[in-house]
Parts: C-alpha cells; structure tokens; sequence
C-alpha cells in the first residue's frame, strides 16, 4: 500500500484538534478525511510533554518528531470516551490487561473459561503449550541459547539484533501473554543498555528476566545482582577497595528495591559500595566474586551491622552483600515499592493507595510472590473500575502483530518501526528503564499512522498480511471483521460506520481494504488499553 503520512494530513488534523467529534457522521470517502474524522477527533492540544521532558534526566533518548512536525502538534490527550462507555465486558477488559494485544481467538479462549479461570491459567505459563513459539525461536534465534563464551565469540551485532526479534515474536505469538507482559516490566525494572553491555544483555534476559518473571521478586533481584551484564552497567566491575563506585549500590536500593523514598542515605549508599566490593564479572561475561578487591572493613547499611572481617581467600566477604541484598529484597519499602510499581504497570497509573496498601501486604504475605500480587491487582473489579492505559511503542506494534494475524518468518520491519516510534528494545541508557507515563509517550502520532500503514502493506516472505477474508464482502460486514479481528468487536457504533463508509466506493478491493485496517489501527480507538 506504501501511504506515507506528510503534512496535509498533519494540517488537516490541526484543524480539528481540540474540537469535538460531529453528532452526525457524514459519508466519508478519503484517507484524509477518515483520519480527521476518526483518529484525530479526540485530540487535543496540551503542554504535559513539555512539562515532562524539563525534569527528564540528562541523556535519555526521546522519542523524535516524524520528518519536522512538532511533539506538540502531534500531542494525544484524553482516550476516546464514547469507546470506554461500551468495554462492558470484565473479561475482555482483562483479556486487554493481561496480553498484548486483544485477538478474537484469545478473547474467545478467555470467555470459554471465564475470568478468574483465564487469570489462573496465564499466571501459571507452564502450563499453557507454547511449543510452536519456543520451536520457531530455537530454529531462528539460536544465539540465545548460547553460553558466554559462545556468545562472546559470536557475531556480536547479529546477537543483538535475534533478542530484539526475539522479543517481539515472543511478545506477539507466545501463548503465555502475561508472561510475555512481565518480562516487558522487568526488563525495564532491572534495565540494562545494549548499548552498554552488548550480548551480556541475552544471558541477563534468559537468566534474571525469563527465569524470574512470574516467580518470586528476592529470587530475581539476587539473580540480577549476579548478573554479569548489571555489574557491568551500573559499573560494579570497576569498583574495589579504597576506591569503590557507588553506582550499583545507589540503583539497587533506588530502584530495584526500597525506592527513592526508601529511607536510606547517602552515607548507606557508600557503605553498600563496600559491602559490594569484590562482586564483579569475569572477561568471559560470568559473574565473579573476588577477595582480593573486598573491603573487609566494618560497614553499616539502612541499621545494620556488618562486622569486621579478617582478609581471606574464599567466599568470607561475598556472603556480607548476600546478607544485605536479602535484606533489601524483603523491606517493608521494597514491599511498598513494588506493590505500587506493578499496579501502575497492569492497572493505572495513579492507583489508590488502600490498592496498594493491599497488594504490599500480599508481597510481605507471600514473600514476594508475584503471580499472589498480580491476583490482587487484576480482580474483576479493580479491572472494571480502571481507566485505560496508552499503549507504548512496543506494546502497540505488537498489538497491531496480533490483530493481523500475519505470516511471519522475521520481525524485522516490526524492529524497526518501533525503533522509529522512539521505544528500541534494551537502549534506554538511564538505568530506570522506558518511561510508564502517558505524558511521555502521547505524541508522535504520525510515527504510528506511518507504521500501521507500513504493517498492513506488507506482503513479502517475511512478514505478510493476508486480507483475503476481508475482499469479496459488503461494506459493513467489511467493517465488522476489522472491528472484531483488531478490537474484540467493541468500538462505538459512530467508529464503525466511518469504517463502512471509507469501504462503500470498492469494498472488493484489496488496496482499499489495506487502508482501512491502517487507518482503523491509526484510530484513537486503537491506542488505549
């Protein structure tokens, strides 16, 4: 189809920002006006990006405006409230939390068991046969399964490159979606830069991320600080006696655990760098401990004592930084942390605080048991009671993957569409990970009507959309297999008549159904979640 979006469609949108959607829908033939009419009615012009972009901190890759145009001109406000009056159902509603991307076939499994039966089962992923995925990964990406050394010798672009795809095949076909969801929120918990550790980030989202995802909170956090990739991050690997660097140590209470407002000090944040002294990383990328680099001083961190020790050539001095990492792990703060961090993430992003009150109760309960947490997040009214969440560059692409449906040997084009949408996967350089703000993600919006139509264009070996089911139909039984395939049949009827009035003129023609399922995922409709 190949419809690039240039700046009569962006004039045409500035029109009609900031106005109000008709109360009569005209008949509406072109690809301009279908956009003026129904993804850009609900825009409105604001000033939250700017705001937000002046406390961002130094360094951090913002998304960049599409050939010129302004972030301010392409700035998203509210979410379509005619769609939010009609998701009525609990279970679609979960279905939209809890995966990726709403299908008609995963929306019709979740109804067949219900809801709390569907949640049981997506927080118990191994139980849930994803074969298909698993075979497809280990036949194209086959550096993930590579050890260090492997990994070490290999062609270090091409590593990097299989789990950016990887990722995204896993995170658009994988059966186990709430996994898949987790993984996203972990991985930007404990982000690591590409950029920065290269392949060790593979080991780390095999080991840490993937292995930990739906298990328990200490576990992982132990494991991530046996990562060879974090200490190579956040600079652990070049800290030793008498001359420690507290970037580990500061990131790990901060951020991995007890959070800003954990209670600690700075004098805590030194005192940890040299309970952290001798915990480095190998040439090879395997995580080591060294004596000979060990402060065997007497320390104190967040209250407690760590005795002096004498010099040794074993473990002596690693088991003090164990002592205190499980410490850290299982703090009332680190409870509090988490608990409000998961919900923002799964539910909105301003929950009360009796919400997560209840859940940090539950991490204390369960010893931070994580499939326990989200079963308090995710209950059917907390569900039905949550505003929607705007999707982030990688959530939408993959969404849009899953609605279409297609055939797909690489994720290539999709890689670099969300590289393009200001989100590529593992290259956030702070180590806070991708922002979970609306504010910072809603404007672009020709990033994504570039994307959506690049996506549904698509008809090579790699990546194809098949719209043979499509073709041959009336214009409105057109409309309701877009509206079913690409949002689990609920849309405002207003949406959908746009829809079969851009396909009346020729609703058999392949060209003109491409365009509509673009423009249908370029729609205010299709941002929210």
């Amino acid at each position: 189809m190949g419809m690039t979006l240039e700046h009569d469609e962006v004039r045409g949108a500035e029109a009609v920002v900031g106005s109000e959607a008709p109360s009569v829908v005209p008949a509406v033939s072109s690809r301009r006006k279908f956009f003026v009419a129904a993804a850009t009615a609900a825009m409105v012009l604001g000033t939250r990006e700017a705001k937000a972009q002046s406390v961002r901190r130094a360094k951090r890759k913002l998304p960049q405006p599409v050939r010129g145009v302004s972030l301010a001109l392409a700035q998203v406000a509210t979410p379509p409230d005619e769609q939010l009056a009609i998701w009525r159902d609990p279970v679609a509603r979960l279905v939209r939390r809890a995966t990726l991307g709403i299908t008609k076939d995963e929306l019709a499994r979740a109804k067949t068991l219900g809801f709390q039966r569907y949640l049981d089962e997506q927080l118990k992923p191994s139980t849930i046969d994803d074969r298909e995925t698993a075979a497809f990964i280990a036949a194209n990406y086959t550096s993930l399964a590579f050890t260090p050394d492997a990994m070490m010798g290999a062609d270090q672009n091409k590593v990097v490159t299989e789990i950016q795809e990887a990722t995204l095949y896993r995170a658009a076909f994988s059966k186990r979606q709430l996994y898949e969801r987790m993984v996203e929120f972990w991985s930007d918990h404990f982000n690591i830069d590409r950029d920065k550790v290269g392949v060790l980030k593979v080991t780390d989202d095999r080991d840490v991320i993937r292995k930990h995802a739906l298990g328990k909170f200490p576990a992982m956090l132990k494991a991530s600080a046996h990562s060879a990739a974090m200490m190579n991050y956040l600079d652990q690997t070049a800290s030793r006696r008498g001359n420690i660097n507290e970037n580990y140590a500061r990131e790990i209470m901060e951020l991995h655990s007890v959070g800003v407002d954990g209670g600690y000090t700075q004098q805590d944040v030194n005192e940890l760098a040299r309970v952290l002294t001798g915990w480095t990383a190998s040439g090879n990328g395997i995580f080591t401990y060294d004596p000979q680099i060990h402060d065997f001083g007497p320390k104190r961190v967040m209250g407690r004592t760590i005795p002096a020790t004498l010099p040794g050539t074993g473990l002596a001095g690693k088991s003090e930084a164990d002592s205190v990492i499980s410490m850290l792990a299982l703090h009332p703060k680190t409870a509090h942390y988490i608990a409000s961090k998961m919900t923002r993430f799964l539910l909105q992003y301003d929950p009360t605080d009796a919400l997560v009150t209840e859940v940090a109760a539950e991490f204390t309960k369960t010893g931070g048991d994580i499939p326990s947490m989200i079963r308090v997040i995710l209950t059917e009214a907390n569900v039905m009671s949550a505003p929607p969440k705007y999707k982030r560059p990688f959530h939408w692409a993959v969404s849009v993957v899953r609605a279409l449906g297609p055939s797909v040997t690489s994720t290539s084009v999709v890689r670099s569409l969300v590289d393009n949408m200001g989100q590529p996967l593992f290259n956030w350089d702070t180590p806070d990970g991708y922002p979970d703000r609306m504010e910072f993600w809603s404007g672009l919006v020709l990033a994504r009507w570039n994307a959506a139509s690049s996506l549904v264009g698509q008809t090579g070996a790699t990546f194809n959309f098949n719209v043979t089911p499509f073709v041959g139909t009336t214009a409105e039984s057109g409309a309701d297999l877009i509206v079913e395939r690409l949002f689990g049949g609920e849309v405002p009827l207003s949406f959908k008549t746009r829809l079969a009035d851009y396909l009346r003129p020729s609703p058999t023609n392949t060209a003109r159904v491409r365009e509509a399922v673009g423009l249908a995922l370029s729609s205010s409709q299709f941002q929210w979640y």
